[in-house]
């Protein structure tokens, strides 16, 4: 009557396989190590630099427990691993004094970190811990305040430059052109000139609005964003600034960092692990400005680094072959004109980089490129206030909206300029009004309150259930058990961020789950005091008991749906922590429960009783 299926049993076996695999490497714990990144978004690290710091490491007579090559999809970065904190502090300043040449401007980041003890053979399968929030592990908070008003005063420029543009294009002749605030003033010498140029720019500007002004003499109109493109210009500034930190900040393998918008015209920026603010800031701070120049053609001859730069150039020296160019200052284009970068090929089947600019930057090009075709243009990236040639092509035709960079020698070359192209810079400059450091020590204590919360919840529920239940508590227990087993392996499995709001969803999943149990419970204690056998009570039982709990998580999972979609931050990590913990809720109680009580009462054909606790009927109660 009550038997389960071998293949449900083999997957019940499988689900406990996985929920103690992926649990395990939380219990190893980690060790101090330092990582070696690139300080430079032109210098890329390969497995190569496992073998350098291997031999720096020798050279200082420091022995490490391991040394790791990681690629995060967009920077390679090696982590070498020690027993103890001395030997990590003499390693970091090895390697800083090997690696870098030059202090002034490093090449590579040495940075303190700490490396999981999980066996390889385990994190071959990626069973890895979950990463720990700010809260538990500690790190550095930032909350920075855009300048939207830089913001604004750029996209106002843009318009400024767009008006111009798109008249000059229609040859429509204007007698001035001035800006006053955040509006546009053009001037135009008769009514029919100014009727036109309206009309031109109405249809290339839909966000813009044009107001004659009646007073003027001049026949002006009045250039002015629309207050929902005012609105939509700071929105996308806050995100562009976002988009740019969260690659920089990534490349740099900050593990889960944290960086979203909180109101208007703030970001906030969380990197767990990260003690040194100073290093933090520096971390932020990695923007980069991406510009478009071509060679000054005043400059004849070779040029090397004492050669003078005349007026309005720059010297500037590519990493690539360490060539030297006097490029002039004021760029064609910059990167915010850049909407797309590529790496492809060309029809010669080599590497090369396809890039769109947006219609004012193709317009530039356009124009800078015309009457330069033979002749050579520089890729520069600024970062730290310092340029580096990038890339020095020779322009092959006239450039627009669209070009392909060509003669990039490798694919990974091509893939790294795309990269960088994309990357993009700052909307607007960024001031941190408010920042805080967790110590690590205040997340072990954490981590050490909410344990003992977790732990002592269990063994509580656990001492009651077995009291009040007897053998059926006993497997209510050990559903419980795998429960827990199989949150913390899938929120393992997802590299999940773990805080103190989600230490309290696996608590509350317990709970819930433990919810379940009573249910299941206290229906087949209704069956056997309706006179049921126990073997027809514990299958009326568990099948009138599976409604209830199905409607129940039901609701609550739409509850907590309801916070995942419309929360933020910590409110997030619980929601994700409670859906999760009420799937395998529902598995556990339901599922693997009947497969213990099936296993252990199922197979005894004549079952006289069963061990639940007291059945109280109802004719004993009426006696009393």
């Amino acid at each position: 009557m009550n038997r389960y299926s071998l293949w449900k049993y083999v997957l019940i076996l499988i689900a406990l396989l996985f929920g103690a695999l992926y649990t395990a490497p939380n219990f190893f714990g980690e060790s101090p190590a330092v990582q070696i990144s690139s300080a430079k978004s032109t210098v890329k690290i390969d497995e190569s630099m496992s073998k350098r710091v291997e031999q720096v490491l020798q050279q200082a007579a420091l022995k490490d427990s391991g040394i790791f090559y990681d690629f995060n999809g967009m920077q390679g970065s090696v982590r070498a691993r020690f027993a103890d904190t001395d030997t990590q502090f003499k390693a970091k300043d090895a390697l800083e004094r090997a690696l870098n040449a030059d202090h002034n401007d490093p090449t590579y980041t040495v940075a303190f970190n700490l490396l999981s003890n999980t066996p390889k053979w385990l994190q071959s399968i990626h069973a890895l811990p979950m990463y720990l929030g700010l809260d538990l592990r500690g790190g550095v908070h930032f909350l920075m305040q855009v300048d939207t008003k830089a913001v604004m005063n750029k996209r106002i420029q843009g318009l400024q430059s767009t008006v111009k543009t798109s008249l000059r294009d229609k040859e429509i002749r204007y007698a001035g052109l001035s800006r006053d605030g955040d509006v546009i003033s053009v001037k135009f010498r008769d009514a029919e000139t100014r009727n036109k140029a309206k009309a031109v720019l109405a249809d290339q500007m839909q966000d813009v609005s044009l107001q004659d002004v009646p007073e003027s003499t001049e026949f002006e109109v009045k250039v002015a964003l629309k207050p929902e493109a005012l609105k939509a210009v700071i929105s996308e500034g806050v995100k562009q600034n976002i988009t740019a930190l969260s690659k920089r900040v990534n490349e740099l393998g900050v593990a889960e960092p944290i960086i979203q918008q909180q109101g208007p015209d703030r970001i906030v920026v969380q990197l767990p692990g990260v003690q040194d603010v100073a290093r933090a800031k520096e971390i932020i701070g990695r923007t980069a400005t991406l510009e478009v120049r071509v060679l000054d053609e005043s400059v004849l001859g070779a040029v090397d680094e004492n050669t003078p730069a005349p007026f309005g150039a720059e010297r500037f020296r590519s990493d690539r072959n360490g060539e030297w160019l006097m490029l002039v200052k004021d760029p064609v284009v910059t990167g915010d004109y850049i909407t797309g970068a590529t790496a492809s090929f060309d029809q010669n089947q080599q590497p090369a980089v396809s890039v769109e600019l947006n219609g004012d930057g193709g317009r530039k090009m356009r124009d800078a490129t015309r009457s330069r075709v033979g002749k050579r243009m520089a890729i520069v990236l600024f970062e730290k206030g310092k340029g580096e040639v990038l890339i020095a092509p020779t322009i092959q035709s006239e450039l627009g909206s669209r070009f392909n960079i060509t003669g990039m020698g490798t694919p990974a070359a091509a893939a790294d300029l795309a990269l960088l192209l994309r990357a993009g810079s700052l909307a607007a400059p960024m001031e941190i009004i408010e920042e805080r450091t967790i110590g690590p020590q205040l997340g072990v204590e954490n981590i050490k309150q909410g344990k003992n919360a977790t732990l002592y919840g269990f063994a509580a529920i656990s001492v009651f259930m077995i009291a009040y239940y007897m053998l059926f508590g006993f497997f209510s227990v050990l559903a419980l058990s795998v429960n827990l087993l199989l949150l913390v392996a899938i929120l393992s499995l997802m590299q999940a961020t773990l805080t103190l709001p989600g230490i309290a969803a696996i608590a509350l999943a317990l709970g819930m789950a433990i919810d379940a149990n009573v249910l299941i419970n206290e229906r087949i204690r209704e069956e056997l005091r309706a006179g049921r056998a126990p073997q027809k009570a514990i299958e009326e039982g568990f099948a009138h008991a599976w409604a209830t709990i199905l409607d129940s998580n039901v609701t609550t999972m739409i509850v907590g749906l309801a916070l995942l979609i419309f929360g933020s931050g910590a409110i997030r990590g619980f929601a994700v922590v409670h859906c999760l913990g009420i799937l395998t809720s529902i598995f556990s109680s339901v599922f693997v429960s009947r497969g213990v009580v099936n296993l252990w009462y199922g197979r005894q054909k004549k079952l006289s009783t069963i061990s639940i606790g007291q059945i109280w009927k109802p004719s004993e109660d009426a006696a009393k």
